[in-house]
């Protein structure tokens, strides 16, 4: 292994040399590097001194690792371009056909591109949080307590990984380094989004909640270079000159992959669905299996979480049982008692969750589809342990609430997470047959003929029990 190492050192150190002796990378680098964190330092004491004006006590304590998370992340974005024109840039030059040439195996310039990019917006970054640790020493600032440091440190590792997995994604696929600067946007923006959830956990404290974040930007990273590497082919490099967005191609390609040789619905059924359905078997046991077991978890784990104190708390009058009934079903969209909740309702509100699911699945390789996939589950489990908790008859609301329309609901979720959890694993397969491009349609086409083949109907069969149906069960055995 070793041995295969080593001609990915060699190109590191190449690549490194070329970049440290460019002072068009180094000068706005380096300026970037030393002058933010006095900046931000001035933002933070006028930050100090307007909190304090007003009793701010808790935004102070939390100010610094703000300030450090920024400052972590501002180098990275300067030192992305290293990435962005990591192959492209090659190419450019005319100096792709002589690296491609050499004995490095695919993964090898791969890895050793990527790399590269890593090391050098980190260093970067690290010499930034450095410089501005040190100022805040010298000043009546209290420092983030080791804890919030290292998750801080470790988060400014992770941003760089993840915006450069994408970067090195993002030249390869690219013709010209112009192209590549434009689709970075597509990398910049996302990442800023997560950066503003990571601040919002700081404020709030939440130590436990950025951690699993930090779990969640290595996997989606990691998939990130899986593809790339799945996906890299020198002769692709080669052979392409320029890029055109051909619709009549793409409109081909989807009508061939979701309509294919069916005539009639009933072809299209077992010819598509059929061919679909089979390709997410595996993911489906996978997530039928996730949801027997992670329901009871979370059912077992919120049951030991809950004291006695709680269970006499959360028996209320009937007055404050409606008034949190109330709070409950605003905070998670659903309409007041005056209102009822009507069939329509409750498809639409459901298809607006599956294309929520997919939709943020579709930018993170399957990964934050599946973590709202479990986070569903889980939210199940607790409940049904809080009203277990209360003395209220878990098993015969499960039986006349939940499952009359679950029947038809549940597996419809299961069958989404499934496509979903196939989208990503398809993507980071290695097919020297087909470009990236081709095998992301196919993946789309298996989602939506799933989708719209059986589990818009089967939310549309569960919206009708549950607007309809559910209530007259639970009105036997509830005297509502």
């Amino acid at each position: 292994m070793r041995e295969k190492l080593t001609p990915v050192w060699w190109l590191v150190q190449r690549e490194l040399k070329d970049q440290f002796r460019d002072w068009r990378i180094l000068l706005p680098l380096a300026s970037l590097t030393f002058f933010f964190p006095l900046l931000m330092n001035i933002v933070a004491e006028r930050a100090v001194e307007f909190a304090a004006k007003y009793g701010g006590e808790l935004i102070l304590d939390r100010l610094v690792p703000f300030s450090i998370l920024i400052i972590g992340f501002f180098p990275v974005t300067i030192a992305l371009v290293v990435a962005l024109e990591s192959f492209v840039g090659e190419k450019e030059r005319g100096t792709i056909e002589a690296l491609l040439g050499t004995r490095f195996l695919d993964w090898q310039l791969y890895l050793g591109k990527f790399f590269v990019g890593v090391i050098f917006p980190l260093l970067a970054s690290y010499a930034s949080i450095a410089l501005y640790i040190f100022i805040v020493q010298k000043q009546d600032l209290a420092l983030p307590s080791p804890n919030l440091l290292a998750q801080l440190l470790v988060l400014a590792a992770v941003h760089a990984l993840l915006m450069v997995a994408g970067a090195i994604t993002v030249s390869v696929q690219s013709t010209s380094v112009r192209a590549a600067n434009l689709l970075a946007s597509f990398i910049i923006l996302p990442v800023t989004l997560l950066i503003q959830l990571e601040s919002s956990l700081i404020f709030w404290g939440n130590d436990y909640i950025l951690w699993l974040v930090v779990l969640t930007i290595l996997i989606v990273t990691t998939l990130l270079v899986r593809v790339g590497m799945a996906h890299f082919q020198r002769e692709y490099l080669l052979g392409r000159e320029i890029d055109s967005i051909n619709l009549k191609w793409v409109g081909r390609m989807l009508r061939d992959a979701v309509i294919g040789d069916a005539k009639t619905p009933i072809e299209w059924y077992r010819l598509q669905v059929g061919a679909s359905w089979r390709k997410i078997k595996m993911s489906t046991l996978l997530l039928v299996i996730l949801t027997v077991f992670g329901s009871l978890a979370a059912y077992q784990f919120t049951s030991s979480l809950i004291p006695a104190e709680f269970i006499e708390k959360i028996k209320l009058s009937d007055e404050e049982a409606e008034q949190s009934l109330e709070k409950i079903q605003s905070a998670i969209g659903l309409p007041p008692d005056e209102t009822e909740i009507t069939f329509g309702f409750i498809f639409s509100h459901n298809i607006r969750a599956v294309l929520a699911m997919f939709f943020f699945g579709l930018f993170t390789l399957g990964i934050l589809g599946e973590l709202a996939f479990v986070i569903n589950i889980g939210i199940i489990g607790a409940v049904f342990a809080v009203l277990d908790g209360a003395g209220l008859p878990v098993t015969t609301l499960f039986i006349a609430g939940v499952l009359p329309h679950g029947i038809f609901e549940i597996p419809a979720i299961i069958l989404v997470g499934a496509s979903i959890l196939y989208f990503g694993a398809i993507m980071v397969t290695p097919n020297p047959e087909k470009t990236i491009g081709v095998v992301f349609i196919h993946a789309i086409s298996d989602w939506f003929k799933i989708g719209v083949g059986i589990v818009f109907p089967l939310l549309f069969i569960a919206a009708l029990i549950e607007a309809y149906i559910t209530p007259q069960i639970l009105a036997y055995f509830f005297v509502l």
